[in-house]
């Protein structure tokens, strides 16, 4: 479990990106939404480690971040793939993967390469394993980058955005292998992609301006949208601006905006049933 209470942090210039946050997240996918510029980034640095607080308290399994030696226990039981992750170009990714093992502690060296070659398996990797990384696309070394969090079996894994660049088929595939991971220890999941926290999250919160805004299921967060979200047909041009437009789809002769809010009677609005997008809009709006 990782105990989060009153966690601030400071920049200098005045810029607070954590403002008292307080959560408690327990074993299984956990989801991290918000705008870009949130605190999204600064928190998941603090569980990991990588930040020091400038208040608060942050406990994972039992072990305190903010000493020597519970830091180095939670790092050894961590996995992390940031947003922006460099890579060595000129190394292959097996010969890649097999170096992080190394930083990672995994000494035996057969070990080491049997852990390699099953992550380039799980990943889709192995048939371009011998290839320089420099030479790798996007979405491959968004591949690589999960790779390296999963080497070492860690209890925690903090995943920033890890879907980013893959196609459906992959972002499935990712999907699901870290929901499987999450049976046995803890996913800490932070994404713009809302449809996959929804398909895999038990659990999630929304931070804006460094404050959870939501802490709850996202079945909670859906049933705050219910009866806000409606089906407008109409060839006048979008409906009025009390009402937020999710989306537009135009047909043979008008357009059908999906929306949020109370149509006006005139508008002949359709109920729709409420998805995780529309509670999560409803947030902000």
């Amino acid at each position: 479990m990782i105990c989060i209470e009153q966690l601030t942090k400071n920049y200098g210039g005045g810029i607070q990106a954590l403002r008292g946050i307080d959560l408690t997240i327990g074993q299984g996918m956990f989801g991290l939404l918000g705008p870009n510029g949130a605190g999204k980034t600064t928190l998941m640095r603090i569980i990991a480690g990588l930040l020091t607080p400038s208040s608060g308290r942050v406990t994972v399994f039992d072990h305190e971040l903010n000493t020597g030696p519970g830091k180095r226990a939670v790092q050894s039981l961590l996995g992390y793939l940031p947003q922006e992750y460099n890579l060595y170009p000129h190394l292959t990714a097996r010969e890649f993967l097999d170096y992080i093992g190394t930083l990672k502690g995994i000494t035996d060296a057969r070990a080491r390469r049997f852990q390699v070659e099953e992550l380039l398996e799980l990943v889709r990797l192995t048939e371009a394993a011998g290839r320089p990384l420099r030479t790798f696309s996007g979405g491959m070394k968004r591949r690589v980058g999960i790779a390296q969090a999963l080497l070492g079996s860690p209890r925690l894994l903090i995943v920033d955005e890890p879907t980013v660049g893959l196609d459906p088929e992959e972002r499935v595939r990712i999907r699901n292998l870290l929901a499987d991971i999450a049976v046995r220890g803890i996913v800490l999941l932070s994404t713009h992609v809302i449809e996959d926290i929804g398909h895999s999250c038990s659990d999630l919160a929304i931070i804006r301006q460094g404050k959870v805004l939501f802490h709850g299921m996202p079945a909670d967060l859906i049933d705050r949208a219910r009866g806000q979200v409606w089906s407008i047909k109409t060839q006048d041009g979008p409906p009025d601006e009390s009402l937020r437009v999710v989306s537009t789809l135009q047909l043979k002769d008008e357009v059908q905006y999906r929306v949020l809010g109370q149509p006006a009677a005139h508008y002949a609005a359709q109920p729709l049933e409420p998805g995780l997008e529309d509670g999560y809009i409803l947030m902000f709006h």
